[in-house]
């Protein structure tokens, strides 16, 4: 992967270790093997890479699938007594790494427990005989960790001690997922505060944009969240935390279930969200629904648009607009057995926002979700 000069476009960002992008998101699960081949047949990645028994590992095995610019790696223990299997145990499948493209993981690390990180793995360097990989890793919130990813030395398949992994007999179509918008991580009562903090003064971040409770609230619940990016834009970590109201709102649910801090959803871009819905829901991918009134006032509060009304109410597909654009967003029920992770599925038509004018639908609808759920009270 060659590195370019990426344009900063948050100029009060302090931007001291340059992000290129999303890396790799790694999910702890329970069973590896099933898991890739749900993201294989309902959201249409692509078998990638592989490491287990057959490469050496003794305690673990991964899967690599990959959509366009998009990487998840699917991690399962293989044997009782592991961290990996402790951390499944408490928090369920989710999500453990988020791992950066830097251009110098050294730096970055050393630049991060400078300004106050705790350490998950000094820098270390991985080499085959196509190159080399350096990694090095930091904790943030819960027990979610951040690993700088150094590739410019290196060719060959996702990195060392991976073999490439194909399966000739099975790789279904892409869905037209290109590659990670934004992540999003629930927090604590009171720690938005400290982690919109952590990530400025940390790894030089700023908040753009933030929403109090009432801006996203319903009759009954409300949250808080403030948007976090780099420089150039190219990572964006909204953080959410709960805010008092009359029920359980979707945060302390996400805190209750997962049993700490974590990524609750990651937020996925394509080119044609219509398509890509379509195809994703006839493979079985559930979405929530936002009532067919919605669609009532939606054209008067968004103006034109290049999509017709129609497959969007069909659809459930959710828009808005900001400034600069419009957006289209939907987002997935929770895709593992506790109601924790889910994904969105957005495409945007100039729009930098994140569908301020949806939030009260969305979040009525999680509600509807969480009635069924019993978790509503």
């Amino acid at each position: 992967m060659e590195t370019t000069a990426i344009p900063k476009i948050h100029d009060s960002a302090q931007d001291f270790m340059p992000i290129n992008g999303t890396d790799y998101i790694e999910l702890y699960v329970g069973n590896s093997k099933q898991a890739a081949h749900f993201y294989k047949t309902a959201f249409g990645f692509q078998s990638y890479a592989y490491a287990g028994l057959e490469t050496g590992l003794t305690d673990r095995e991964s899967y690599v699938v990959i959509q366009d610019k998009i990487r998840l790696v699917l991690t399962s223990p293989l044997k009782s007594g592991t961290d990996i299997g402790r951390h499944i145990d408490q928090h369920g499948d989710g999500i453990k790494v988020v791992a950066l493209w830097v251009d110098d993981a050294t730096y970055a690390y050393n630049a991060a427990m400078e300004r106050g990180a705790k350490s998950y793995m000094e820098p270390e360097v991985m080499e085959d005989e196509t190159g080399k990989i350096v990694r090095s890793g930091i904790y943030t919130y819960g027990e979610t960790v951040h690993i700088f990813v150094e590739r410019k030395d290196y060719e060959g398949t996702f990195m060392p001690g991976f073999k490439k992994w194909e399966t000739p007999d099975y790789n279904p179509e892409s869905t037209g997922l290109k590659y990670v918008d934004h992540m999003v991580g629930n927090v604590g009562w009171n720690k938005m505060d400290y982690w919109v903090e952590f990530y400025e003064k940390v790894m030089g971040f700023v908040n753009i944009l933030s929403f109090d409770d009432n801006d996203i609230s319903t009759e009954y619940t409300a949250l808080m969240s403030k948007v976090m990016s780099n420089g150039n834009g190219r990572i964006k970590f909204p953080i959410n935390e709960p805010a008092e109201g009359k029920k359980k709102s979707q945060v302390e649910e996400y805190l209750d279930f997962y049993e700490g801090e974590g990524v609750q959803h990651i937020a996925v871009a394509t080119d044609d969200i219509i398509t890509t819905v379509r195809q994703l829901r006839s493979r079985g991918v559930e979405f929530l629904r936002v009532p067919d009134t919605y669609y009532d006032a939606v054209m008067d509060r968004v103006g034109t648009i290049d999509e017709d009304i129609a497959p969007l109410k069909e659809l459930g597909i959710l828009v808005d607009r900001d400034d600069e654009g419009y957006l289209l967003q939907i987002f997935t029920r929770p895709v593992e057995p506790r109601p924790t992770m889910f994904f969105e599925i957005i495409q945007r038509k100039g729009a930098q926002s994140f569908g301020k004018g949806n939030f009260k639908a969305l979040f009525e609808a999680i509600e509807r979700e969480q009635e069924v759920r019993g978790t509503l009270h």
